[in-house]
């Protein structure tokens, strides 16, 4: 049988090998909770470990979109897993969800499983960052679906909230101050536009090195991980310090923030109130993408945008300056008179 399916294209013997290799990375991934070991056909997670009164769960599923086609072309594969967590947790922390675990899919034309260890090993980054349990996954040889050398990556996230601390938006309020924390860079949305302006449109490589990135090669920055906010937000949620959370991702600021707010209240965001990163000044430029049409796509070197109280804005810093965040007081809640998010020059 092994035989037959390996002259179909599928070699079950590097499956092993890969399952091998990736014990001591989904290792350093556990937390309290975690029940059994890899390789059975279900992950297991006792909630009663954790300490909240009225749990409410929250999920969420996402990939890396096509990123990955940067990380296959630069052949380095250890970071995007680092990507998937975050798109994952980031959006669950927004509505105030500790992270409890994660599980991971990977499906490629060809098992090397080297590579694929690099990629579970940054997905084990990624969860020990946000502090989930890698409890499990999927990865699935699929020849005559992916070429050789493709592969693709999805992963789905678990958190708990207490009942009466979600994160919904319904407290934010006109007048509510808007605070920005940074990004690390392009994040994980816009890529297909990204690889077209430098690598189509500009023939560019990764081993271009543009004045923008003082010193940085193209492939280093476009493949820098994705922030991972778990550490920064969960203090201010137990605070009960924020009344919404928007998590930057594609759509930019246009689309996003205005998810964490009904349709009567608007956004206006004070531009030049940050430091907008070198990347997205070089897309712009070598892209020719007019200066408002970035902040409809990309997150412009802002990752998560807080709603809070005047009242709170301080502490709000202080909490976040104990871990050495900066954050950026960038806009307000106004009333909605045409559109839900207005940019106003400093």
């Amino acid at each position: 049988m092994a035989n037959a399916y390996a002259k179909a294209g599928v070699d079950v013997e590097a499956g092993y090998e890969v399952v091998d290799r990736i014990k001591k990375h989904v290792k350093k991934t556990e937390r309290l909770g975690v029940m059994g070991a890899l390789g059975g056909f279900g992950g297991c997670f006792d909630l009663s470990t954790v300490d909240v009164k009225e749990p409410v769960l929250i999920s969420g599923t996402d990939g890396v979109g096509t990123k990955l086609l940067v990380a296959i072309q630069e052949n380095k594969h250890d970071t995007i897993g680092i990507d998937c967590v975050a798109m994952c947790v980031n959006d669950i922390v927004a509505q105030g969800a500790e992270p409890l675990y994660f599980l991971d899919y990977i499906a490629t034309g060809k098992n090397i499983p080297a590579r694929l260890e690099q990629v579970v090993a940054g997905v084990a980054d990624g969860c020990v960052q946000a502090g989930a349990a890698l409890i499990g996954g999927e990865t699935a040889e699929m020849p005559g679906m992916y070429g050789a050398d493709d592969y693709d990556l999805a992963g789905f996230a678990v958190g708990v909230a207490e009942k009466s601390q979600l994160v919904t938006g319904e407290k934010i309020s006109k007048g509510d101050v808007l605070l920005g924390i940074a990004s690390s860079g392009i994040h994980s949305n816009g890529y297909s536009l990204v690889r077209k302006v430098f690598f189509e449109q500009n023939d560019f490589t990764g081993a271009t090195k543009l004045p923008e990135l003082g010193g940085k090669t193209l492939g280093e920055e476009l493949l820098t991980p994705t922030r991972i906010y778990v550490k920064q937000l969960l203090p201010l949620v137990k605070k009960e310090l924020v009344n919404g959370i928007s998590h930057i991702t594609g759509g930019g600021f246009v689309e996003n923030i205005p998810r964490m707010f009904g349709d009567d209240l608007a956004a206006k965001i004070q531009l030049g109130s940050w430091n907008v990163l070198p990347i997205f000044k070089a897309l712009e430029k070598y892209g020719e993408i007019p200066t408002m049409e970035m902040y409809e796509i990309f997150n412009m070197g802002i990752g998560m945008v807080l709603a809070v109280r005047p009242d709170k804005v301080e502490e709000v810093k202080a909490v976040l300056a104990e871990i050495d965040e900066p954050v950026y007081e960038i806009g307000e809640i106004i009333e909605k008179t045409t559109d839900a998010v207005e940019f106003v020059e400093n």
